[in-house]
């Protein structure tokens, strides 16, 4: 999902490079709010969890491959904004160390990832977690959920902007990146879910928001 140098026009890539801007500039107002001594080491982990997970690729289907995401854990456990901040400094660094995405497409990368899989579908994931019981179930099917729509929504977002700048028609495109979206999707919700549990288990006043309420014990009598 990774957009290089030379695939957006320059009107798109200053289109999606304000909002992005906008976005990581608020996160970092609500860094200076939501921030503690307890959650900033928790940011520090959680990036670089995203971090590595995203270099490691995963085959997918007739040549391509996947990689972690990493919106939807970051929201669960650090909360929207914080999440799009993550994301931003990840995609900087691998923009900028390694040529993992474009520089002139960087505030694209962001606003598909950061700003749409954090933000927008995070808030989501936090919005329906109000509604729903607050049990671990109910975080974990969430946690899913939202790793799944994260993923599928950037994906789009990428395909509208490659089509706007004229690098791939839509009805090329757009089949083709949801298509093979569709199974990364699905390995980014396993990972989650498995990265979620493994916090309920070890620290589950790491999760932001309320703590899902414990398994009451079933007794049996004789």
């Amino acid at each position: 999902m990774h957009i290089p140098d030379g695939f957006l026009s320059g009107e798109v890539a200053v289109a999606c490079a304000v909002p992005a801007i906008g976005a990581v500039g608020y996160a970092l107002h609500r860094a200076e709010v939501d921030l503690d001594d307890r959650r900033v080491p928790l940011l520090g982990v959680t990036a670089a969890f995203v971090f590595a997970a995203q270099m490691l690729n995963f085959p997918v289907a007739g040549g391509t491959s996947g990689h972690f995401l990493g919106a939807a854990l970051a929201a669960i456990l650090l909360g929207p904004w914080l999440a799009c901040l993550v994301l931003a400094v990840v995609l900087a660094v691998q923009a900028l160390m390694f040529a993992d995405g474009g520089i002139t497409a960087l505030g694209a990368n962001v606003f598909n990832m950061g700003a749409i899989g954090g933000v927008v579908v995070g808030g989501l994931v936090l919005a329906v977690r109000k509604l729903l019981p607050n049990t671990r179930t109910a975080l974990l099917g969430a946690a899913a959920a939202g790793a799944w729509l994260a993923v599928m929504a950037g994906a789009a977002a990428c395909a509208v902007e490659l089509s706007a700048s004229g690098t791939v028609p839509l009805a090329t495109v757009l089949p083709a990146m949801l298509g093979v979206h569709a199974v990364i999707a699905v390995g980014e919700a396993v990972i989650t879910v498995a990265a979620v549990s493994a916090v309920l288990a070890t620290r589950p006043d790491l999760i932001h928001g309320p703590v899902p309420e414990p398994v009451a014990p079933i007794l049996v009598t004789s």
